[in-house]
């Protein structure tokens, strides 16, 4: 709180400049978009693109195109978060979260518009490539400016529960994206089956929850305009704390923070896309039995010893069972918040981080077929619903953890360049990793899981290796080595 506000001034009875609501809004909206936008993608690199952009003889080389088009994001994502971060810090949080936010919206709902492979051949493709880059580009600055308006902002001894709205859009955009691909799903006329794959979803189906972003996207513009600078990022521009090249800044004096940073968020990266990706291309790929008997109804050549089996659930039920789990995921992401404000964000992490660690040994137990579908099913339901718990308890923290261990005037570079170099390390290879792992223990998740294991024992070594944050002060925590020019 800034010393005007405990003065007998008429300013101490003023409103705040961005008022409680104005600050949730502004650093939930932008992260619900960022998550949206990925399982939209997901899903439309699995069920459309392989089809409409990238078609050949071969199913699985269009379906690897279409993932290396998804995957191009990640090295974008670095770039923005140099490139915002440095205007972040140099400028302002306000002006790069409405740029990052802007050239998001506007890439996600071009994408939407795109023409396919059968309008202008290769060039849809390419299209698609930038469209992809430039989301990518942009959501390397979203995060970051999202925590900071909200930590920034927040009261004393509540910064952490602050930290955790703009966590809260991972949730709550699994369950708006999903929600609009089964809407989609249940009104369109489509084959049996989880494919979902009918001439009025190819045709124009699939193009709606790309469309419907732009709903979030003006709001989100609206709000983040309104926003002013926060005391801290104005008393760092008083005092002369303002670096030309935050980036140098940020590499020569604060490298440990950076290293640091990156392992504490590697297990929560590594335990999303395991709990989101690779848990629906396992629960909904068939049964080996299953297989078999599709290739003997349809003549088709089959090697049982090769196949790689799943659990055989159809696509909409395991989408309700993960949505069932992402609640748990919102509801455990807000109680983290006032958790880590009172006993610290280091200690519940190392807490949550040991319980990942062993949730990791457990998945074979939990996800191996039985004789009843019914115990499958619980046995399923009871894994998504603890996987997700623990990925609220240990994503709420982040929000708050990553940016206090950066002063003011590298705040934005710093937090950013963690968080989205975690991505590379744990999301952009987690998925081929899971696959592999998963074909070399022949439709087992036991090594699965013990990849989850490993990452969780690094992120531990990181979490013991740093300081607790929770009494950082931000009004004095904005670079004093930096203070003279």
């Amino acid at each position: 709180m800034s010393p005007a506000a405990t003065s007998s001034s008429p300013e101490a009875t003023a409103a705040p400049a961005n008022p409680r609501s104005r600050v949730i809004t502004a650093s939930l909206v932008g992260t619900t978009i960022e998550f949206y936008d990925f399982y939209v993608y997901a899903t439309a690199a699995v069920l459309v693109f392989p089809i409409l952009f990238f078609p050949s003889d071969d199913d699985t080389a269009s379906l690897l195109a279409s993932f290396a088009v998804f995957g191009a994001a990640m090295i974008a994502r670095p770039i923005g978060a140099v490139v915002f971060g440095h205007f972040g810090d140099k400028f302002g949080r306000k002006a790069t979260l409405v740029a990052s936010l802007l050239t998001m919206g506007i890439a996600t709902v071009l994408i939407g518009c795109l023409p396919t492979f059968n309008d202008i051949g290769w060039w849809a493709a390419l299209l698609l490539l930038v469209l992809r880059l430039a989301q990518g580009f942009a959501l390397g600055g979203e995060w970051s400016g999202a925590a900071l308006v909200a930590t920034e902002n927040a009261p004393k001894g509540k910064r952490a529960w602050y930290g955790t709205f703009p966590q809260l859009g991972a949730p709550i955009g699994f369950i708006i994206a999903n929600s609009v691909f089964l809407a989609i799903y249940f009104a369109l006329p489509h084959p049996d089956g989880p494919a979902q794959r009918s001439e009025e979803f190819l045709a124009w189906g699939w193009r709606v929850p790309f469309l419907f972003s732009a709903v979030m996207v003006i709001v989100g513009l609206w709000v983040r305009l309104k926003l002013v600078e926060s005391d801290t990022f104005a008393k760092a521009e008083k005092t002369g704390a303002i670096r030309k090249f935050p980036l140098g800044s940020v590499i020569r004096g604060h490298w440990r923070a950076l290293i640091l940073g990156t392992f504490i968020m590697l297990a929560t990266y590594v335990l999303f896309y395991l709990m989101t990706s690779f848990t629906l291309a396992y629960g909904t790929k068939p049964t080996l039995e299953a297989a078999q008997a599709t290739a003997e109804a349809t003549g088709a050549p089959f090697d049982a010893a090769t196949y790689v089996p799943g659990l055989g659930f159809g696509f909409t039920d395991f989408v309700i069972m993960q949505i069932v789990g992402v609640i748990f995921f919102g509801i455990f992401t807000l109680l983290s918040g006032p958790v880590a404000d009172s006993i610290g964000r280091r200690k519940l992490l190392l807490w949550v981080t040991g319980v990942i660690a062993v949730f990791g040994l457990l998945f074979a137990v939990f996800l191996a077929p039985q004789l009843d579908p019914k115990f499958t099913g619980a046995l399923v339901q009871a894994f998504l619903v603890l996987g997700f718990m623990l990925m609220g308890a240990t994503f709420g923290p982040m929000g708050a953890l990553l940016p206090e261990l950066f002063p003011t005037n590298v705040r934005y570079t710093g937090s950013a360049i963690s968080y989205n170099v975690a991505s590379i390390l744990g999301a952009a290879v987690a998925p081929s990793i899971a696959t592999t792992l998963w074909a070399l223990a022949g439709g087992s998740t036991w090594l699965v899981g013990v990849y989850l294991t490993g990452s969780a024992v690094l992120t531990f070594i990181a979490l013991w290796l740093s300081k607790e944050t929770k009494d950082t002060e931000y009004e004095t925590n904005i670079g004093e080595a930096t203070a003279s020019r």
